[in-house]
């Protein structure tokens, strides 16, 4: 097993994987008790050669690394990339480019919706992974052999993964249908959400304009502080406290002491002048700068019924052409289908327009029928 932990071997290493088409790629990590992933492993392979690099080596410099990761002769094939490249663009300030992520190419291949690693590797690499060493703790030195086993394997199964569902898309024209996703997750801004966007973090929601501004300044005091202290959000303030204080409207530490979702003792140290102060500076706006709370659109009469039938199509479809629901259409898309038939979602352009979208539209225009013949349903073309 070659461990890399001097930036000289690392360089040797990457020059050497420079010279290939692809190069899988995962991390460890850790992130309890800190805002800011620790990246603690990095692992590494290409064909016929596979190792383990330690950021946390003294002196280790990972810009070989990176240097790679921006290498575009060269494919950086992940298993459900996020929250990798999250790590890298925050430790470089770029994203590896170009992405094939094995988790989205699954399920235009039809593997199901957001199908696993170990799934793919027992599938396509007739490989069992070994779950044991999940809940390592990466940061220990020194891991066992059967925890750098662990590791590796994340990067050796998948390069059999990739080059199977490669085939597999081109085979079935389908290479295309990724672009889209992978435009997404090469963009810097997937990862780096501003601060005055946190509270769409939130998934509560409040009905008045003064508490969702309130809601606003507190969810980005929140986000500046755990950036600021390396801390987790919930360690500051957490999401149902966020909730109170912007239904609740505190005016000093008295008021913060009596509600239930904020810490005992948090009204009383120094950073809760800093909620407080967001507090006053969203209660202070004028009525014209506050923000818009959008009011819930009624759909037309009908439409649930249009939505269950979309929900029908879309399964037979799917089923057909052996690709993930997910992928194509949400639930919430189909809504919108049924109510609007210039909907601004994804199922109504591209390729998902031609594999679904039409079907739907002509579907509720009464050119299309479904049927239940020979104990599986039917879709059926009208005159």
């Amino acid at each position: 097993m070659k461990i890399i932990t001097t930036t000289e071997d690392l360089a040797d290493v990457c020059a050497d994987y420079a010279k290939v088409d692809f190069v899988t790629v995962d991390t460890e990590f850790l992130r309890e008790s800190t805002f800011w992933p620790i990246l603690c492993l990095i692992q590494l392979a290409r064909e016929g050669d596979e190792c383990i690099i330690d950021p946390l080596a003294e002196g280790i410099d990972l810009a070989p690394f990176y240097k790679l990761m921006a290498d575009e002769s060269v494919v950086k094939v992940f298993h459900a990339a996020r929250q990798d490249i999250e790590i890298f663009v925050h430790q470089n300030g770029q994203v590896p480019t170009p992405i094939f992520d094995t988790q989205v190419a699954a399920m235009v291949c039809g593997y199901g919706d957001s199908v696993g690693y170990a799934q793919l590797a027992q599938k396509i690499a007739g490989a069992n992974i070994d779950k044991s060493s999940r809940f390592t703790d990466w940061s220990r030195r020194p891991l066992s052999d059967k925890q750098l086993d662990y590791a590796l394997a994340d990067v050796t199964h998948l390069r059999d993964i990739y080059k199977s569902l490669r085939d597999d898309l081109a085979r079935k024209k389908r290479s295309h249908w990724l672009d889209e996703e992978m435009a997404v997750l090469e963009a810097v801004e997937t990862y780096d959400l501003p601060v005055e966007q946190a509270w769409t973090r939130l998934k509560m929601r409040v009905r008045k304009s003064r508490d969702l501004a309130v809601m606003q300044a507190v969810a980005e005091w929140r986000e500046k502080e755990a950036r600021s202290r390396d801390i987790p959000r919930g360690r500051i303030l957490k999401d149902d406290g966020v909730y109170e204080v912007a239904q609740q409207h505190p005016k000093n530490e008295t008021d913060l002491a009596r509600f239930r979702a904020v810490p005992g003792g948090f009204a009383k140290s120094r950073h809760a002048k800093g909620l407080l102060d967001a507090v006053a500076n969203a209660l202070a706006l004028p009525d014209d700068q506050l923000p818009h709370v959008p009011r819930p659109t009624r759909s037309p009469e009908g439409t649930g019924a249009a939505t269950e039938l979309l929900k029908v199509l879309l399964k037979v479809v799917c089923e057909e052409n052996q690709v993930a629901s997910k992928i194509i259409a949400t639930a919430d898309d189909l809504e919108k289908i049924a109510a609007d038939d210039n909907a601004d979602v994804a199922a109504l352009t591209g390729w998902r327009r031609e594999l679904f979208g039409a079907q739907a539209l002509d579907l509720k225009r009464g050119d299309l029928a479904l049927s239940f013949e020979d104990r599986r349903i039917a879709v059926v073309e009208l005159e």
